[in-house]
């Protein structure tokens, strides 16, 4: 067996122990997946999380006894809630790995227990972790009791992973077995790249409604970064900073002066800020798109970045050898403002060969795949608030917890 493979971040190197270095012959495997998924009419409407996790899930089967797969969905505030309920990922689960999936009763108690004892159930799924409140609270008593189910435990959650709640932090501590997934592992692999030793020239897109999510990815990433691209509502708080007209676009005045101190931090390290320059804008209802030119008229609001922006930001794009975007340049929920993000995400595909992708965070994931081009970029990333983090520089719990010997 191997000693593990390192992670990177800001807080130095973590020592963890793949899936193929963990002794799961004849084992019980406890497995924290992500299957925190949009639902529609009691089914799992995008299932991108879920699938990630199958190569992990086959790995084990091949090898293991049984696997207990535990997750949360939603926020029902510690109280068992049937809207809540892990049964239409259940429904996904069994479709796609071909294999019969138990949904036990609870996640911890005597019934559960018994589920797991029983040797014809080779796949249990928990339900909801959540439906205690012990889970977000990191319950010393409650991770115990998800500990007991198992004998090797595995996380494959970096969706999660930035959450210190039982089933990620608190539970790893009763194994001397623990690991990380297959997916845990390749989220990491990418994401330390990026900050150890990114391709050049190395460029970000960032996108999404408040400059204040992302304070610490900017600062962090400027050492790092040959290029920012940034749009969505983020951009207007830059661009009114800088005295342009916005309109009724959504901004964060009381973030105005720190744009301006992250231009000029930019500046000193020589990275090079691209603002758009054009916007498509809407009204009061966000209808009658009008293309206008960088200032916005008192009446309208910048719903999506112009087609000579998207035209700048793509040849940027095209130029670099890796690429992170986190955040839509423009609402791409509602067309005609999915058009800047729809045009960025073609041209990394077309860039595919040449260039590392990297996209992350739930919304930007639905742009690029409502794109078609979901399968010719590097990288689909399930984690949001796990990668920022992450690129913030901080440690997640989830990683710490897996450390070898912590």
């Amino acid at each position: 067996m191997g000693a593990g493979f390192i992670v990177s971040d800001h807080a130095g190197e973590v020592m963890i122990k793949s899936i193929d270095e963990l002794a799961l012959d004849n084992k019980v495997v406890f497995l924290r997946v992500d299957f925190n998924v949009p639902l529609r009419d009691g089914k799992v409407a995008e299932p991108h999380r879920i699938d990630s996790t199958l190569p992990t899930i086959r790995q084990i089967l091949r090898r293991a006894k049984k696997i207990v797969i535990a997750s949360h969905l939603g926020r029902p505030d510690g109280k068992a809630a049937p809207k809540y309920s892990l049964a239409p990922a259940r429904d996904h689960l069994e479709r796609v790995i071909q294999e019969p999936v138990v949904l036990a009763p609870d996640c911890v108690g005597a019934e559960v227990e018994r589920l797991v004892r029983e040797p014809m159930h080779r796949l249990i799924l928990l339900e909801n972790l959540r439906f205690h409140k012990e889970e977000e609270a990191n319950d010393a008593a409650f991770s115990k009791a998800l500990a007991a189910l198992a004998e090797v435990y595995i996380n494959d959650a970096f969706g999660a992973a930035h959450r210190a709640h039982a089933s990620i932090s608190g539970m790893a501590a009763f194994f001397k077995d623990k690991g990380a997934g297959l997916l845990m592992q390749k989220e990491l692999d990418y994401l330390s790249r990026l900050m150890t030793k990114p391709d050049q020239p190395f460029v970000t897109i960032l996108g999404g409604a408040k400059v204040s999510d992302k304070i610490g990815v900017i600062r962090n990433l400027l050492p790092r970064v040959n290029a920012l691209l940034i749009g969505g509502g983020m951009a207007y708080t830059f661009l009114k900073a800088q005295g342009v007209e916005i309109g009724k676009s959504l901004v964060e005045n009381d973030k105005l002066q720190l744009a301006l101190e992250l231009l000029a931090e930019a500046a000193a390290h020589q990275v090079a800020i691209l603002l758009p320059v054009d916007h498509v804008t809407g009204d009061a209802n966000k209808q009658n798109a009008t293309t206008t030119v960088a200032m916005i008229p008192a009446d309208r609001l910048g719903l999506d970045i112009g087609p000579k922006t998207a035209g700048w930001f793509c040849d940027e794009i095209r130029k670099a050898k890796m690429v992170l975007w986190n955040g839509p340049v423009g609402l791409f929920e509602v067309p005609p403002y999915d058009a800047g993000s729809r045009s960025l995400a073609q041209a990394l595909a077309q860039n595919g060969a040449n260039c590392v992708s990297i996209i992350a965070g739930g919304d930007t994931v639905a742009a690029v795949t409502a794109a078609g081009v979901g399968n010719a970029v590097s990288h689909l990333s399930t984690g949001g608030g796990a990668t920022l983090e992450f690129l913030e520089g901080k440690q997640l719990p989830g990683i710490k917890a897996l450390e070898v010997n912590s």
